[in-house]
């Protein structure tokens, strides 16, 4: 549209005799000629044709990538608006198996990353208790689901550490498998599912590793292949031989799905071995394969920031426990973020954030009650700290114990 305006001419009289200066950024041969051959009463009219030509042919392109744009963005609207923080356990799972057929089915991710809460005792916070009792998660769709269990974080809060994590996170993890679980979906029959806890060598890191046998009853043998990990996978990982263990990894089908449950730094031998090993070149036939709650956090601290370099500075801090290499090697096997389900207190309120791999980043707030969650933002990349409390400022949102004693308005 701006050629038009460029290649307008300009004139100007001076003793009877008209003069024409015109700027031509970018001129094609036809409107050359036309320019050279034509009368000067004509040439206006040539231009115009010309750019009128040009400015048509751009216009249909652009139409076309704006059209594709707003096509994806609105997409991405509806998603958000739709999205809502799941208020029981059984609301939890139905939403993360969902989002995980999704991206499996629309977007042909095989390999996915998820993250969510875990269902908690509602008595875990009470003061002078000191045995915590497990979550009841085959009743917490009840209608007193909320005075029975709560979906937490996995944060500093669980005193048993991440063994107690493990806890919750194995029978989540096998309800997920069974909501994802073609037989389940189209005749109600539950899959066999298999839990292997020596891919954790030490037994008490918290990880394993579930996975489902599709078509093969409780007394068929589960196959697998001998791995030999290296002992740490790091710097003198080789030096000590004695370290290292036979892990067995499972022989899986199109049709089976694979999940490790809270993954550490220690396994992601394993996991590029079964990856590669289960990758039959197509990504309809690959069998889903996922990692549960990875105990390395989103965000970055120093040494994870540094072990992304690639250079011997970034080796090194890699060797310290910075994440980068890892994720570097997840990244290269195409293990992507299908949901996201985490949160902490800002403002001495309860926040949660969440994301599908289809959404913007969208963050709530716990109202006053307890029984509702309130959208105060989203963005495309995740808020951070300060990102939220802005949110919560510009919803005119208080502290929360400036709204417990009547100092600001109710959420």
């Amino acid at each position: 549209n701006n050629l038009h305006s460029k290649l307008a001419p300009t004139y100007h009289t001076n003793s009877g005799t008209m003069r024409i200066e015109a700027k031509l950024i970018l001129l094609c041969s036809s409107a050359a000629a036309a320019l050279a051959f034509c009368p000067s009463s004509n040439k206006v009219a040539v231009i115009s044709q010309s750019s009128s030509r040009c400015s048509c042919s751009s216009s249909s392109s652009a139409l076309f990538s704006t059209e594709n744009v707003a096509e994806t963005k609105e997409q991405t609207t509806s998603i958000n608006d739709t999205l809502q923080i799941p208020l029981s356990y059984s609301e939890m799972i139905v939403q993360t198996s969902q989002a995980m057929t999704d991206a499996l089915t629309t977007a042909g991710q095989t390999r996915q990353i998820v993250r969510i809460l875990l269902p908690r005792d509602a008595n875990n916070d009470q003061i002078g208790v000191f045995q915590e009792a497990e979550a009841q998660t085959a009743n917490s769709n009840a209608l007193n689901a909320a005075e029975t269990t709560k979906l937490v974080p996995t944060d500093e809060s669980w005193q048993g550490g991440i063994m107690q994590l493990y806890r919750a996170a194995a029978p989540t993890t096998k309800d997920i498998l069974r909501a994802l679980s073609p037989t389940m979906r189209e005749a109600g029959v539950p899959p066999k599912i298999v839990e292997d806890r020596t891919i954790d060598e030490s037994g008490v890191d918290g990880v394993g590793l579930l996975y489902t046998q599709i078509g093969k009853s409780g007394g068929d043998e589960v196959k697998g292949e001998q791995f030999e990990e290296e002992g740490g996978g790091g710097l003198f990982g080789g030096a000590f031989g004695g370290f290292g263990q036979s892990v067995a990894l499972p022989t899986l089908s199109s049709d089976d799905m694979c999940v490790f449950v809270q993954p550490n730094q220690e396994v992601v031998d394993s996991i590029e071995t079964l990856s590669t090993q289960s990758d039959n070149g197509s990504s309809s036939s690959s069998p889903l394969i996922a990692l549960i709650n990875p105990q390395w956090r989103d965000v970055d601290d120093a040494l994870d920031s540094a072990s992304k370099n690639d250079n011997a500075f970034g080796a090194f801090a890699s060797f310290l426990g910075g994440k980068g290499n890892s994720l570097k090697r997840l990244d290269a096997l195409g293990y992507q973020t299908t949901y996201t389900l985490e949160g902490y207190v800002c403002k001495g309120g309860n926040i949660r954030l969440l994301k599908r791999f289809d959404s913007d980043w969208i963050a709530f707030a716990e109202n006053d009650a307890g029984d509702a969650w309130v959208k105060v933002g989203q963005q495309k990349d995740r808020p951070r700290y300060q990102d939220v409390e802005k949110f919560l400022d510009d919803k005119g949102v208080g502290y929360k114990y400036a709204r417990d004693l009547g100092m600001a308005p109710k959420l």
